[in-house]
């Protein structure tokens, strides 16, 4: 079964509540099995325009990755997020060689 992933790109406008955001996807994360593959770090862009920060996570499943990202506690996390911070995110099915 391919694993799912969200890809994330992020300006944060405010720093401490993103972190309060930060503080409150721990559980859904846990709940779901995430594990984070990119957390911020370093970035060189290449090509195009890129935000300042970039995530990805990573699921056992497109499935898991979907449920996560619906549950009501990353609902009321993201809640926290939306205000201050612009972003992008898509959930993608990883490739299974």
């Amino acid at each position: 079964m391919a694993k799912g992933y969200w890809i994330a790109r992020m300006d944060v406008n405010d720093a401490e509540v993103y972190d309060t955001y930060r503080a409150a996807n721990a559980k859904p994360f846990t709940d779901y099995g995430a594990k984070f593959v990119v957390r911020g770090g370093q970035q060189h862009v290449r090509e195009g325009e890129w935000r300042s920060r970039t995530v990805v996570l990573e699921f056992a499943s497109l499935e898991q990755a979907i449920a996560c990202y619906e549950s009501d506690a990353y609902q009321k996390a993201k809640d926290i997020r939306l205000p201050v911070s612009e972003g992008d995110m898509v959930i993608v099915e990883g490739y299974e060689s």
